[in-house]
């Protein structure tokens, strides 16, 4: 079952389950996936597309969210931090800190980095590797200390 059937058989079942609270974020990733098919007129979305909207959408939600609390706006920040843990129930398991310094570190030797002013022949390479996986902010992080020590 493709990420798309999947989030349309979630949002019928939270529709008949009268689970509101979900539905807008369901339908919010089955309307960027259909806009997504629509503009590359492809019949089905790769899974690197699927995640980076996925992701994109967890963004708006965050960011949103971090508005709404300097504004002092509690009832809505609460309201956009649970659909972006709704959203991201549908995202690949998320790696530890952990578990991407090792793959960061083995980038670092495969590109022979050595200082941090090589931080874009990493990041290159552990975007890429690490998509869906991790958030590019926190590859980066680990990327700078690693380089920076290294």
């Amino acid at each position: 079952m493709s990420l798309f059937d999947k989030i349309s058989n979630d949002l019928k079942n939270a529709m008949l389950a009268k689970q509101k609270e979900r539905l807008e974020p369901l339908r919010a990733i089955k309307t960027a996936f259909l806009l997504a098919k629509a503009e590359t007129g492809a019949e089905t979305l790769q899974p690197e597309q699927e995640v980076k909207i996925l992701q994109k959408l967890i963004k708006q939600r965050r960011d949103s969210a971090e508005i709404y609390k300097t504004q002092n706006r509690m009832d809505l920040y609460q309201k956009e931090i649970d659909e972006a843990t709704i959203i991201e129930e549908y995202l690949p398991k998320q790696l530890s800190p952990g578990e991407i310094e090792t793959v960061v570190k083995q980038i670092i030797q495969q590109v022979g980095a050595k200082t941090p002013q090589d931080i874009g022949k990493v990041m290159s390479i552990a975007s890429k590797e690490l998509s869906g996986k991790a958030e590019n902010k926190i590859i980066a992080e680990i990327a700078k200390k690693l380089l920076a020590a290294g």
